[in-house]
């Protein structure tokens, strides 16, 4: 797999992704675990092409600063990059942006490419 892999997802604001309905806080703005998250799916897409069959990845660690809030109804996207393979591990540079290109979070993130059979098969 070769460095310099990426992607971009996109959300709006839902009520249901704000802070007080997930319970990370109590007002009205995208939580940080929302962002997170979109940050995490950025990822798993970037490589998910370049995966072997019957693989996936997990993630293992993310790193994030949540630098501005994002009103209901406002559009964000997270975008992830590729930026070192180790074996099984891959580690990204992760950002997200209000739909004014305002930066909202950025930090870094590591996944491992798992065979998806057997990692299921450990539950």
């Amino acid at each position: 797999m070769e460095t310099g892999l990426t992607y971009t997802a996109s959300a709006t604001v839902t009520d249901g992704l704000t802070a007080a309905s997930m319970g990370s806080g109590d007002m009205a703005v995208l939580a940080t675990p929302a962002m997170m998250a979109l940050m995490e799916h950025a990822a798993m897409k970037a490589v998910a092409d370049a995966l072997p069959e019957g693989s996936t990845t997990v993630g293992a660690h993310i790193s994030s600063s949540h630098l501005r809030p994002t009103a209901v109804g406002r559009k964000v996207s997270a975008t992830a990059v590729l930026t070192a393979v180790e074996d099984r591990k891959l580690t990204f540079d992760i950002q997200a942006e209000d739909e004014q290109g305002n930066m909202i979070g950025k930090g870094t993130h590591v996944r491992y490419v798992v065979d998806r059979a057997r990692f299921l098969s450990k539950i």
